[in-house]
């Protein structure tokens, strides 16, 4: 395990590489300093094929520009994680600075079931673990989850069994559940307190409204019918735009939910398959992808685009497939990718 720095051409010279022993998938900056202010927490999850996975907790001092595990904060995980988040505290948060920085070391993911765990000086334990089952004490893998930015009590989990399940971590009790797709849910991203989106491998694009969980509203179909739609990402800055990615495909699907059906922009300037996407947090018209060419790619979104399709602004180049991408809003001039067993942190 080392950390490196060496030269990077997302439009900047810095980018800080940690090599783990294992390939790594999930990952997740934390958005409150931990010993220092220009130290941040971040978490990375194992992908290995079988029972026994590992997420490490590594620190990240962005001035002295190195990346180190913490090893008395490493834990066992059932099964790789499909996604890991740190508790959306603000990093400027309101409430008490005690009552954030508890809130901060909290860490949730994702697998065989929803798990919260808190990360202490020199431990970790777990906290919780989320089992919607009446039946069994088996469940349904979970693909993927967000956490409520508004009202942090809520985490929205996707699932293979075509639903989407909207938990109160606070009380432990499932606040509702919706079959929210005819095929399993890939992804699920929220809006606002209490609406949300989701993709699924039945190619669709749906917001639901937990004011009136009847109904949703589909805003985008696959062009193919059923070309499964694998990631969302809702934009933060303006929750007018959202983006998706197609299985198999090169392009990154821009949406505006006030015109449903109709893409605004197809970003189409990968060379291999689209596995992760992020928009900037501090602007409205910035968003990152990767694939599996080996690039992540910085896009600025035009007010109208042009005849031949937008270009992306920047361009890094990692030398093998990236599956996973990150943005953080409290580090928003770092993007984090993960490709076989490194994550690296470039500096945009």
């Amino acid at each position: 395990m080392e950390n490196s720095t060496q030269e990077s051409n997302l439009r900047s010279e810095i980018c800080v590489t940690y090599d783990s022993p294992y390939p790594i998938y999930a990952m997740a900056v934390s958005n409150a300093a931990a010993a220092s202010p220009h130290i941040r927490r971040i978490a990375v999850g194992s992908f290995i094929e079988e029972f026994n996975n590992r997420v490490d907790i590594l620190s990240f001092d962005h001035d002295a520009l190195s990346l180190k595990p913490t090893p008395s904060l490493s834990f066992d995980h059932p099964y790789p994680p499909t996604k890991l988040m740190f508790h959306p505290t603000p990093a400027a948060s309101t409430a008490s600075a005690s009552t954030a920085t508890s809130a901060a070391n909290i860490l949730a993911s994702s697998g065989d079931y929803l798990r919260l765990w808190e990360l202490r000086d020199s431990s970790i334990e777990p906290i919780s673990v989320f089992n919607n089952s009446k039946t069994s004490e088996f469940c349904a893998p979970l693909t993927s989850f967000d956490w409520n930015e508004v009202e942090p009590r809520r985490i929205g989990t996707s699932s293979i069994d075509t639903t989407c399940t909207i938990w109160d971590i606070e009380k432990g009790v499932v606040e509702t559940q919706l079959i929210a797709h005819d095929k399993e849910v890939y992804d699920i991203a929220w809006g606002e307190a209490g609406v949300f989106a989701s993709v699924s491998a039945d190619g669709s694009v749906r917001i639901f409204d937990l004011r009136d969980k009847e109904h949703s509203t589909i805003i985008y179909e696959s062009p193919q019918p059923d070309t499964p739609l694998l990631r969302l990402a809702w934009n933060k800055q303006d929750l007018r735009y959202m983006a998706t990615i197609l299985m198999d495909s090169n392009k990154i699907v821009i949406l505006d939910i006030r015109s449903p059906t109709m893409p605004v922009a197809e970003l189409e300037r990968h060379q291999a398959s689209v596995n992760a996407i992020a928009w900037a947090p501090q602007s409205a018209r910035h968003i990152c992808s990767a694939g599996d060419d080996g690039q992540a790619l910085l896009w600025e979104l035009p007010t109208v685009a042009g005849p031949n399709g937008i270009d992306p602004i920047s361009m890094y180049a990692a030398g093998a497939e990236i599956n996973q991408l990150q943005w953080s809003e409290a580090q928003s001039d770092w993007i984090s990718v993960a490709f076989a067993n490194k994550l690296q942190l470039l500096k945009v």
